[in-house]
């Protein structure tokens, strides 16, 4: 029988590893294109050698590599915490822009299926709560952000272009908070950062008065979205996909320190064009994927704590 060919950008990053290991599992044939700037290569080790994998580091905005026979390409390159993405805005919005193309011309010429990940950001500090697909946003488009923001709103036009003049078929996800193992610990998001301060002994961060709030998605009901996305048949051009269970970041902190201790708080000045609230409509992915986020909070915190423990080398045991 013959397997399924799969194309992943990104591969080596956090989301990007953990459908790498989903689609392996599924017998999938990989090829992982990951510059490995913000990816890192212990993501994927466990594969690396496997006569069903293959790993290309490269960057997505430089010249590809003549790849074709794909029956899906998944398009995850992309540098997703706020740090990250600020520190080099030019080569955000180019990955954003020019590897979405690249990308795209890939899926074309294979016949592939398409995936696109996007994000909730491109609906910017929203109006509308929760967020559906029909929300358009009000991203500032010349803020500190807006490499990011309206690098992924311009590879959602790319994408639906594609599928409009030469019938790509094409499937985007607006990706919410994510979170789980194999995330940075000093990639600067919330979670990452609350856990981390949190270990080594040192005040929380957080952020404005704490009231604003996010829905973090663990990171297997994530993948497990993109899959269901992936094997519709005909599927909504956009799809929300994350967990509509909407907490502040004070609560967030509260739960961090009742799992992992912790010596208080330290209040910051709320970045430029941060986002007060942040929740997904999730009725578009229920009613079309039976999507329903299973991992809850506290329990996706607890492997996290873990994997962070191992990692910084405050205990022996590995996650």
């Amino acid at each position: 029988m013959s397997r399924t060919r799969s194309l992943i950008t990104g591969g080596a990053g956090f989301v990007g590893s953990h459908l790498v290991d989903r689609l392996m599992a599924d017998g999938h044939e990989v090829l992982v294109l990951d510059s490995l700037q913000t990816g890192r290569r212990a993501n994927i080790r466990r594969w690396i050698g496997h006569e069903r994998f293959t790993l290309i580091e490269h960057d997505v905005i430089d010249p590809w590599p003549r790849l074709f026979g794909f029956d899906r390409v998944y398009h995850l390159a992309c540098a997703a915490s706020p740090a990250k993405h600020q520190k080099d805005p030019i080569h955000t919005m180019r990955t954003s822009v020019e590897g979405t193309l690249r990308a795209l011309e890939v899926a074309r010429a294979s016949g592939a299926r398409f995936f696109l990940a996007s994000t909730s950001e491109v609906y910017g500090d929203p109006t509308v709560h929760p967020q559906p697909e029909s929300y358009r946003g009000t991203v500032h488009t010349t803020g500190p952000r807006a490499c990011y923001d309206e690098g992924k709103r311009a590879a959602e036009a790319l994408t639906s272009d594609f599928a409009r003049m030469y019938g790509v078929d094409v499937r985007i996800a607006r990706i919410f908070n994510t979170y789980g193992p194999r995330m940075d610990p000093f990639d600067g998001r919330v979670i990452t950062d609350f856990v981390r301060r949190a270990l080594e002994g040192e005040p929380l961060r957080v952020f404005g008065d704490g009231t604003q709030t996010r829905s973090f998605c663990y990171v297997s009901d994530l993948v497990e979205g993109i899959e269901r996305l992936m094997t519709h048949d005909a599927p909504p051009l956009v799809t929300n996909l994350g967990n509509d269970r909407e907490v502040t970041i004070g609560e967030l902190a509260r739960r961090v320190h009742a799992i992992c201790g912790g010596v208080g708080l330290h209040f910051e000045d709320l970045p430029e064009d941060d986002p007060l609230r942040r929740r997904p409509d999730l009725s578009r992915a229920r009613e079309f994927l039976d999507y329903e986020p299973q991992v809850p909070l506290n329990v996706g915190l607890a492997q996290v704590v873990a994997r962070m423990r191992a990692e910084l080398g405050l205990n022996r045991a590995v996650a």
